[in-house]
């Protein structure tokens, strides 16, 4: 029997990989929450500490969650964009697949070990670094390989912003983790850089995992399925070609508004306050395509629970990037940095934008792979879809009272000079607005178990018609 034209194996185990880690990274994110709002959460074990659960928490749901959609996702797109079996054949997609589900499962041993590095978006000991850098060099192949292979005259838009984000993520992977182990045999090692200059190389990397991995591949998947959901193609291809160029230009530069008022020079501040301001353009540029792609289809959204999700992503994704931009802005930022509006603000785009453009391509995606008719239940997706909706809501909002109350509270000056509020006082003023956060990432983490059932039930029904595409979905990317 003649070998099928696509790897659909790899992406099946992929999804199923992230819909997993999605439950673990919204599960201690809850519990990280209520550790918060009630201290004696923490038991008194060092093990389910803050300090230790809180880069857990942070990389399931980036790297873990994150990183298992955009994997699954991009094998499925540049497969189906370049009419084209992965390159390299299926063991080394394997790997890829396996090499990093065991880094992901390692790099937790680490930090609850404590044996990460401390540094922001925290990374775990130099040896899975090595580790990763390996996996990811081998993905990079296969992407690329198929690229090269392809039957298909010219590169889709969507392969461009994988592409960008498999670059981009293996140069700032080994920037940020050039280091000195004390040992062969020893998980402690010393940074390169020092001081301030340690300091700009961290955010140079942090920033710019956002940009490239949160938003350069997670705009491959609303270039792909967006428009494969609404049976349309793109609302206009030079607008994402333009897209494309001056996001992947101007992001690598904003790192630098994360160190306002530091001992970072103030011309290197300016720089990245100038910039982000700069990214409004080609952020909402992007928005706009996505958004106007439903030219004709927004009747879609009363039907499809998947469509609904990938385009109030999109609208997620919009305000994400207005925000961020303003609070770049040196004097917003006086206001703004080390408060809880920060954390409002990365929710709004992790879960807004990262997580619900992922169960829109998920909801898709497992019909589509496991030959389905449809999903289980579309009334199941669509409470997925309202109850995940108000608990960001929730959450964003409380955070956003909270941070613009401790930034007002911390600068506030009595008659004679001296602060008006301590610091335990500011923390005992956000006590509810800590319980409120906690209940919308509750939510939050509901409306994904209701979203595993289906999609258990989706791959359990006996209803096996296959999927096939609708003629003219995705004219322009030759499928």
């Amino acid at each position: 029997m003649a070998e099928p034209l696509y790897n659909e194996a790899v992406v099946k185990k992929c999804i199923i990989a992230a819909v997993f880690w999605a439950v673990v990274a919204f599960l201690v994110g809850v519990w990280l929450a209520t550790e918060l709002a009630w201290p004696q959460f923490n038991l008194g074990l060092s093990f389910i500490n803050f300090g230790r659960l809180r880069p857990v928490h942070t990389s399931a749901a980036i790297f873990a969650f994150g990183g298992s959609a955009l994997l699954g996702t991009s094998f499925h797109v540049v497969q189906r964009t370049c009419r084209a079996r992965l390159f390299g054949g299926d063991a080394l997609a394997d790997f890829v697949f396996w090499g990093y589900q065991f880094f992901i499962v390692m790099a937790a041993l680490s930090y609850v070990m404590g044996f990460s590095q401390s540094q922001e978006y925290a990374e775990p000991e130099w040896h899975l670094d090595l580790w990763l850098t390996i996996v990811w060099v081998a993905y990079a192949v296969v992407f690329v390989g198929t690229l090269m292979k392809r039957e298909e005259p010219h590169i889709y838009v969507a392969n461009w912003f994988y592409l960008a984000f498999i670059l981009t993520i293996a140069v700032l992977h080994i920037g940020n983790n050039l280091a000195v182990p004390i040992s062969v045999f020893s998980a402690k090692s010393y940074s390169v850089a020092s001081g301030v200059q340690n300091a700009m190389i961290q955010w140079w990397y942090g920033h710019n995992a956002v940009g490239f991995f949160l938003t350069a591949g997670f705009l491959g998947m609303m270039y792909y399925f967006i428009p494969k959901a609404a049976n349309r193609p793109i609302y206009s291809y030079r607008l994402s070609v333009v897209h494309f160029w001056s996001l992947v230009f101007m992001y690598i530069w904003a790192g630098p508004h994360h160190l306002h008022w530091t001992a970072l020079p103030d011309w290197t501040q300016t720089l990245g306050m100038v910039f982000s301001i700069m990214l409004w353009m080609p952020s909402w540029g992007g928005m706009i395509n996505g958004l106007m792609t439903l030219s004709g289809a927004w009747d879609k959204l009363r039907t499809d629970p998947g469509l609904r999700f990938s385009v109030t992503a999109v609208g997620f994704y919009g305000m994400s990037t207005f925000e961020g931009p303003v609070m770049s802005i040196r004097d917003v930022n006086a206001l703004s940095h080390y408060t809880d509006w920060t954390i409002g603000h990365v929710h709004s785009g992790a879960l807004g934008w990262v997580a619900f453009i992922s169960f829109g391509a998920i909801y898709y995606l497992v019909p589509v792979l496991w030959k389905r008719s449809g999903l289980y239940s579309h009334r199941l997706a669509s409470w997925h879809y309202w109850i995940a909706t108000l608990g960001i809501v929730f959450y964003i909002t409380s955070m956003w009272v909270a941070g613009i109350m401790q930034g007002l509270m911390w600068r506030a000056y009595d008659a004679f000079g001296f602060l008006q509020y301590s610091f335990a006082e500011s923390v005992l003023a956000v006590h509810p607005y800590y319980v409120i956060r906690m209940l919308g990432g509750l939510m939050f983490l509901t409306g994904a178990l209701l979203m595993v059932y289906n999609l258990i039930q989706t791959v359990r029904s006996r209803s096996t018609e296959p999927v096939f595409a609708l003629p003219g979905a995705l004219a322009v990317a030759g499928e």
